[in-house]
């Protein structure tokens, strides 16, 4: 740890919809930055100009607010460190760019990108890694004041030490070595003088007092470059903690939009957090999941709040190596949350998913209804398929084929005689509660020699008109008796038509 306040950050580049890895990576600064009691901050990387996308960064803000990581500053709420937004903060980067030069840390580049595939070319053919050869790092003076009186366009590059090594310090993996002689001179400032990722971060991070940069390991590569900066700039270095990525669910290759994973049973899995929105997660079971992918909470627990998860989020639980995506155990601790909601909070999250799959929604009856699915589904989502009915016009409402209604090892003959007789018994109901109802059929299916299961999945099928749904008197109580008696006699008849 260090002594200076903690500030964590997340610096993604809307360029699309945000990864789940990327909302797994801002979750473990925001975590670090509440256990410390510090400040965690939404930077946007938007120096790649012709990637950059306003609409992703407007669904990014979208998620990370849905996933309640709320910044401390950033876009939308400022702060005394911005502008937040790195197209707005060229002028810091051009400063510091210069400045290298000045120092002799870093040299103009004149190579033209045809000169740069040439090079790589011949490199190629003695089979040598790909790579800049540093021509212009040699430069003299005087050749530099020639290309520019002649407007000859640039780059800065920034001179890594040709000797020796490297020694970078992660507070995760340890110290990692990098030889220096296998390093690049990396580009930090474009010819239309944006900067790059390495001289922007490290510019940013220093301006704005990070303490603490987390993010994936596969920013490892570029780790010495970021160290030799800070060092060429003369600048206190922040703690550095590389994470580890997400990978497939068979622990081969990270997970990626291009490649879509798949689970066991073949089925894509999604990879950016809106589809987990639209699909009816909840925003506290997914940080859940995500927090349990490659950091340990301990005690063999793996459904805790996010105020625990505060409490004991450390560096020291977090397991160095690349973590398989455990999409399936998402299911689970969706299913977990919703049944630990109150039935005012189910309802109000379920009912924009009814209506946004074209229903009406009836405030009253939802409040009945949410009861029934909340043991029920695993997503939100799946309240339309098994509840959907109660929400549809009555008055379109078509009995079901008589091969749904006829059970298993039932016939036409007995199906119609066991709706006729739970006709007649719901029809001298005065109370048609569903407690009531239950009393009644207490003996039927005996009486009628079939098993619960046929009687009730008859009149469960006669009522709603699928196979699966919510329980059958409870179903009925909330539909009302006229409008289950008036299905039921539907049923019936579609039962009869086989038989004529």
């Amino acid at each position: 740890m260090t002594d200076k306040p903690v500030r964590t950050r997340f610096a993604p580049s809307p360029t699309g919809s945000l990864h789940i890895g990327g909302l797994r990576t801002a979750l473990f600064n925001w975590l670090f930055a509440r256990h410390h009691g510090g400040q965690f901050i939404l930077r946007i990387e938007d120096t790649d100009q012709k990637r950059f996308d306003p609409a992703a960064l407007t669904t990014l803000i979208e998620a990370m607010r849905w996933a309640g990581l709320q910044w401390d500053e950033g876009p939308e709420v400022g702060g005394d460190f911005g502008p937040y937004v790195q197209s707005e903060r060229l002028e810091h980067y051009q400063k510091w760019a210069h400045w290298l030069v000045e120092q002799g840390k870093a040299y103009q580049c004149f190579c033209t990108p045809e000169r740069l595939e040439m090079v790589n070319k011949e490199k190629a053919a003695r089979k040598l890694p790909s790579g800049y050869d540093r021509h212009c790092r040699y430069l003299k003076p005087d050749e530099i004041a020639a290309k520019e009186a002649a407007g000859a366009s640039y780059v800065i590059r920034f001179k890594m030490p040709l000797e020796g090594k490297t020694i970078a310090h992660d507070l995760i993996r340890g110290d990692v070595v990098f030889e220096n002689d296998t390093l690049q001179d990396s580009v930090i400032l474009k010819s239309d003088g944006f900067p790059t990722y390495h001289l922007a971060v490290v510019v940013d991070d220093y301006l704005m007092q990070i303490s603490h940069v987390m993010r994936a390991n596969e920013w490892i590569p570029s780790f010495p470059l970021h160290v030799q900066l800070w060092h060429a700039l003369g600048w206190e270095m922040p703690q550095y903690a590389h994470l580890p990525v997400l990978l497939n669910p068979n622990g081969k290759g990270k997970i990626s939009k291009r490649n879509p994973p798949k689970d066991k049973f073949g089925n894509i899995i999604p990879v950016m957090v809106h589809d987990y929105i639209h699909n009816g997660y909840l925003p506290e079971a997914l940080s859940n999941f995500l927090t349990n992918i490659g950091w340990n909470f301990g005690d063999n627990r793996e459904v805790f709040t996010i105020t625990e998860a505060i409490e004991r989020f450390n560096l020291e639980g977090i397991n160095p190596s690349n973590s398989a995506y455990p999409v399936e155990k998402l299911d689970w601790l969706n299913g977990i949350y919703i049944r630990e909601l109150s039935i005012e909070d189910l309802a109000k999250r379920l009912r924009p998913v009814l209506e946004a799959a074209g229903y009406e929604v009836n405030v009253e009856i939802l409040l009945q209804v949410t009861p029934l699915v909340q043991t029920r589904i695993k997503t939100l989502n799946e309240v339309g398929a098994m509840a959907g009915f109660f929400f549809a016009d009555y008055a379109d409402f078509q009995a079901a084929p008589a091969e749904m209604l006829i059970q298993k090892k039932m016939d036409a003959a007995n199906t119609t005689h066991l709706l006729e007789e739970s006709l007649k018994l719901l029809e001298a109901l005065a109370d048609f509660s569903h407690e009531a109802q239950h009393e009644a059929f207490k003996n039927l299916a005996e009486t009628l020699g079939v098993s619960n299961s046929q009687l009730f999945g008859t009149l469960r099928v006669a009522v709603t008109a699928q196979n699966i749904s919510t329980p059958t008197f409870e179903t009925m109580a909330i539909l009302g008796k006229d409008e289950s008696l008036r299905r039921i006699r539907l049923a019936l008849e579609s039962v009869k038509q086989t038989q004529t």
